[in-house]
C-alpha cells in the first residue's frame, strides 16, 4: 500500500445529501437556526451598556437565571447515567482503552518518532496543506491547552478530591490513542479544494467512509450530528468557559474591572484575529501556545520545587484518595466520573475537535499526523494538569469554598503575593489562544452544514457568545460546555470504531516504511 494521496477537487454540494442537512442547507433551515443563535446574543451588549451598574445586575441575574434552567433540562438528555456512570463518560473510557490495545500502545510506541516529526525532521516542503506539523499541533494544544489545565483541574479536585486527578492522568494516557485514531482519519479523509485550502474533521470522514461502505444515511446523520454539537461546543467549552475563568482570574489582579468591560475587550481582539482564518490563527498559536506554557509551566515548577518536601505527600493524597475517596459525594464513582469528564474537557481526546485543525498539516501522510496528535494529552493533561494539581495539593487550598480559576490563584498567591498576576496573564493568554482555535473548528464545523458565505453569521455569534461567557455563572457554564463537548464524542468515536480496522493497516503500512528507511527526512 502506498501513502495517502489527496486529491484537489471543487467543493459543491452531493446531489444525494441527507434530508436533514438538506434542511439546514436551504433558505428556511439556515434562517431558523441563524434565529435561534442571534435571539440569544444580539441584544446582550446593547441592554447591558443601555443601564446602570445596578440595573445590569438585574439583567444579569434574569439572563443567568434563564440559562442555567436551559442547561438544566439539557443535562437530563445528555448524561442519563448507566449504574452511576453517564453514558458519555463510559463511552470516552471504553474508546481510549480499545484504542491503545487495537493498535499495540500506539502511545508509548510512537511518541518519540512523534517528537522528530514535531521538530521538523520528516517535513516535506512540496507536500499539499495549509499549516506544517509543528503549527497544526500548535493550532490543537490552543484549544486544549487552556483553562480546563487551570480552572478544570481545580474544579476536578474540589468536587472529586485529590484522587481525581489520578483518573485524569488515566484517562489522558487512554486518549493518547483515541486521539490518535481521529486525527489520522480526518488527514485522511480531507478535502483539498481547487485553491489549495482542506477541509476537514470527523463531517467528513463519517459521510465519506460510511457511504461508502453503504451506510450513507448513517454517515450523513452522524456527520450533521458532529456538526451541530462542534458550533455548540465551540460557543460554550471552546468560548463562554473561556471568557468566565479567564475573567475570574483577571479579577483577582484587577477587582475594579467590570466583567462586561472586560467581555467588550476580549470579543474585540478575538474578532479581529478570527477573521484572518487558519493561517493568522496558525500564526498566532505558534507563537502564543509555547509562550504561555513556558510561563505557566515556570511559575508550577517554582511552587513545587519551594515546596518539594510536601511533593511525595501529594502524590500520596493523589493515589489514596483516587481508590478511597474521602466524603466525595458518590464515593469512588464519583471520582472517577470527575477525573474522566476534566481529562475530556481539557485535552478533547475523543471529541473530535483537534482533528480540525491536523487535517489542514503538510503531510500526506495520515498517520504521521495522528502520531504528532496523540502528544497532546501527554502535554496537557499528563504534564500540565498535574503540575496544577500538585500546586493546589501542596498548597492545601483545595478545601477553599472559591471555584475554578480563582482556586488556582489562591494557591499560586500562598507561595508569592505577586504570583496570581503571572498567573492571570497565562489564563489569558491560554483562554484567548483557546478562543480563537476553536472557533477555526466551529467554522469548518458551520461551512459543512451550511456554507462558507454565511460564515460571517457564525463570526458574529461567536464574538457575542464571548461577551455572554463573561457575564453568566461558572456552574451553568460548565454543564452547558461538557453537556456539548461530550455529545461530539458519540457520532466521532462512533466512526473511529467502525474504522479502526482501516487505522490498523495504515499504521502497519507506515510503520513498515519507516523502519526501512522509504520514508525520506529533510534535516
Amino acid at each position: 500500500m502506498t501513502k495517502h494521496k489527496q486529491v484537489k477537487i471543487k467543493v459543491q454540494q452531493s446531489p444525494g445529501i441527507h434530508p436533514l442537512r438538506q434542511w439546514l442547507i436551504c433558505g428556511k433551515g439556515r434562517r431558523y437556526l441563524s434565529l435561534l443563535l442571534l435571539i440569544l446574543t444580539i441584544a446582550i451588549p446593547t441592554r447591558v451598556l443601555a443601564q446602570d451598574e445596578e440595573a445590569s445586575g438585574g439583567f444579569v441575574a434574569s439572563l443567568d437565571a434563564i440559562f442555567s434552567a436551559i442547561v438544566e433540562v439539557l443535562a437530563k438528555v445528555f448524561f442519563f447515567e448507566i449504574a452511576g456512570f453517564p453514558f458519555i463518560v463510559v463511552w470516552l473510557i471504553i474508546g481510549g482503552i480499545f484504542f491503545t490495545i487495537r493498535f499495540g500502545f500506539i502511545n508509548i510506541r510512537f511518541f518519540k518518532h512523534a517528537i522528530d516529526v514535531v521538530q521538523g525532521k520528516y517535513d516535506n516542503p512540496n507536500d499539499e496543506g495549509d499549516v506544517s506539523h509543528f503549527q497544526a499541533l500548535a493550532t490543537a494544544l490552543s484549544g486544549t491547552v487552556g483553562l480546563g489545565n487551570i480552572a478544570g483541574v481545580a474544579i476536578a479536585v474540589q468536587t472529586g478530591g485529590p484522587g481525581a486527578v489520578f483518573w485524569m492522568t488515566l484517562g489522558g494516557f487512554f486518549g493518547m490513542s483515541s486521539k490518535f485514531t481521529e486525527c489520522t482519519l480526518a488527514l485522511k479523509y480531507r478535502r483539498i479544494r481547487a485553491d489549495g485550502s482542506v477541509d476537514g474533521g470527523p463531517m467528513y470522514f463519517l459521510s465519506k467512509t460510511l457511504s461508502d461502505r453503504g451506510l450513507r444515511p448513517l454517515g450523513q446523520t452522524l456527520a450533521v450530528l458532529f456538526s451541530i454539537f462542534c458550533i455548540l461546543a465551540c460557543l460554550g467549552g471552546g468560548n463562554m468557559f473561556q471568557a468566565n475563568q479567564s475573567y475570574a482570574a483577571i479579577a483577582e489582579v484587577i477587582p475594579a474591572l467590570p466583567n462586561w468591560g472586560y467581555g467588550l475587550i476580549v470579543a474585540a481582539i478575538v474578532g479581529v484575529v478570527i477573521i484572518g482564518g487558519i493561517n493568522r490563527i496558525a500564526a498566532v498559536t505558534s507563537k502564543l501556545v509555547p509562550a504561555m506554557a513556558i510561563i505557566y509551566i515556570l511559575a508550577c515548577l517554582w511552587i513545587i520545587i519551594t515546596n518539594f518536601p510536601q511533593v511525595p505527600g501529594a502524590f500520596g493524597t493523589i493515589i489514596s484518595q483516587a481508590f478511597s475517596p474521602k466524603a466525595i459525594e458518590g464515593g469512588i464513582i464519583g471520582v472517577i466520573v470527575q477525573g474522566i469528564k476534566r481529562s475530556g474537557f481539557s485535552n478533547e481526546a475523543g471529541l473530535g475537535s483537534a482533528a480540525i485543525a491536523h487535517s489542514a498539516a503538510r503531510t500526506d501522510e495520515p498517520v504521521r499526523e495522528g502520531v504528532v496528535a496523540l502528544l497532546e494529552p501527554f502535554i496537557d493533561t499528563i504534564v500540565i494538569c498535574n503540575m496544577t494539581a500538585l500546586v493546589i495539593v501542596i498548597t492545601g487550598v483545595y478545601q477553599s469554598d472559591v471555584q475554578g480559576a480563582q482556586l488556582t490563584s489562591e494557591a499560586f498567591g500562598q507561595v508569592v503575593s505577586w504570583f496570581p498576576i503571572i498567573l492571570a496573564i497565562a489564563v489569558t493568554l491560554f483562554a484567548f489562544s483557546t478562543m480563537i482555535s476553536w472557533s477555526y473548528y466551529g467554522e469548518k464545523a458551520w461551512g459543512y452544514l451550511f456554507s462558507d458565505r454565511s460564515i460571517i453569521v457564525f463570526q458574529v455569534v461567536f464574538v457575542l457568545c464571548v461577551f455572554l461567557g463573561s457575564i453568566v455563572n461558572l456552574g451553568a457554564v460548565i454543564d452547558f460546555s461538557d453537556m456539548m463537548l461530550f455529545a461530539m464524542a458519540f457520532p466521532n468515536l462512533l466512526g473511529c470504531y467502525l474504522l479502526s480496522g482501516e487505522v490498523a493497516a495504515d499504521l502497519q503500512d507506515y510503520q513498515q516504511r519507516l523502519n526501512s528507511g522509504e520514508i525520506p527526512t529533510y534535516q
